[in-house]
């Protein structure tokens, strides 16, 4: 993402006061430069109109993005971390962010109903396999015509950035980013039969750009 449009995503995230904690405005500042995450994901969400569901949200990014890029779409975003839902509610109040909203919801134990498009990002390999075709099977059932499920995830193919990809989720787990443990990447099989057994369309892009990890984005869509 252009540095401008990057600095005034994180904006949002700055305290109200001086010497408050700064750690989500430098979070934001870098995810947004470093990462080719968020204009993935704009570019597949680009002419959709149906309302947004953004599972495993964290602090919001990916709504801020989609105003950024003009994308006007209904948005709700849930997370099992409260703390990242009150900073995502606090910068969407603050950058003005129109139809987003933002909840605390625990998706090991269940998703909330919704009909239209559906983004999970970086968050499917912190279930078990069985949940992981479950959460996928149910994504699947809320996608209308036009709509698009947008996940990105590592992928369990044996390459070294796999291998990477683990170590990263396991260190993000050990500074208490994420409050979950790692279980085991996806495999691009079972995500393509489950497509299949639903009736979607899929696409798998590589979307790592510069950083060693073994990320893609996985589209799906309903004809």
């Amino acid at each position: 993402m252009p540095r401008d449009r990057a600095r005034r995503i994180a904006r949002a995230f700055l305290p109200d006061w001086p010497l408050g904690n700064r750690y989500h405005y430098y979070y934001a500042g870098a995810k947004l430069r470093s990462d080719p995450l968020y204009p993935g994901v704009c570019e597949a969400l680009r002419g959709t109109r149906a309302p947004l569901l953004d599972l495993g949200c964290g602090i919001g990014l990916l709504a801020h993005a989609l105003q950024q890029d003009g994308i006007g779409v209904r948005y709700f975003g849930v997370d099992n971390d409260a703390r990242k839902i009150v900073s995502a509610r606090r910068a969407a109040a603050r950058a003005g962010l129109v139809d987003a909203g933002f909840e605390t919801l625990d998706l090991a134990r269940a998703l909330p109903p919704h009909r239209g498009s559906v983004a999970m990002l970086d968050v499917l390999q912190f279930f078990a396999p069985q949940r992981q075709a479950e959460i996928v099977d149910a994504m699947a059932g809320m996608l209308e015509a036009g709509a698009k499920l947008v996940i990105r995830t590592g992928l369990d193919d044996g390459s070294r950035r796999a291998h990477i990809t683990r170590a990263g989720d396991r260190l993000a787990r050990a500074l208490r980013w994420m409050s979950s443990v790692p279980r085991q990447l996806p495999d691009a099989e079972m995500l393509r039969a489950r497509f299949d057994a639903a009736g979607l369309r899929s696409e798998f892009s590589p979307l790592y750009g510069n950083t060693p990890f073994n990320n893609w984005r996985v589209v799906a869509w309903r004809e």
